[in-house]
């Protein structure tokens, strides 16, 4: 399923994010935070959605943060805008796709059929 290797993407980026900046814990945990994708259960996909939501906006808040001392440093910023985010946009829109139907089905949330068959295209 491509939401899972997307969220593991995202989540060992975030934990690269965080190791760079010293907070080694915090990049365990997002590191170990890939094993929800393996734990069939509701609860796990919502705590990886709450993650790569938080993520997105770490993604925005550091693009902020770094855009205002390039500014103030007279440097151009604008590829670096583009990059972070298209990485905040990539991190949320994994967690949104931790939503959909297919993902639903994975996570055994209630009222999801294993045989279930969607007419969605995109979920086929």
């Amino acid at each position: 399923m491509p939401v899972l290797v997307f969220s593991a993407i995202c989540l060992a980026l975030l934990a690269a994010h965080f190791f760079r900046a010293g907070h080694d814990v915090i990049a365990a945990l997002l590191a170990g935070f890939c094993a929800f994708a393996f734990v069939r259960r509701p609860w796990a996909a919502r705590i990886l959605q709450a993650t790569l939501t938080l993520g997105s906006i770490e993604w925005l808040r550091t693009l902020a943060a770094l855009v205002a001392a390039r500014s103030a440093a007279g440097q151009p910023y604008l590829r670096l805008v583009v990059i972070l985010a298209l990485v905040a946009a990539f991190t949320a829109a994994t967690a949104a796709a931790l939503n959909r139907s297919t993902a639903r089905r994975f996570f055994n949330f209630p009222g999801q059929s294993k045989a279930h068959v969607s007419a969605d295209p995109a979920d086929l």
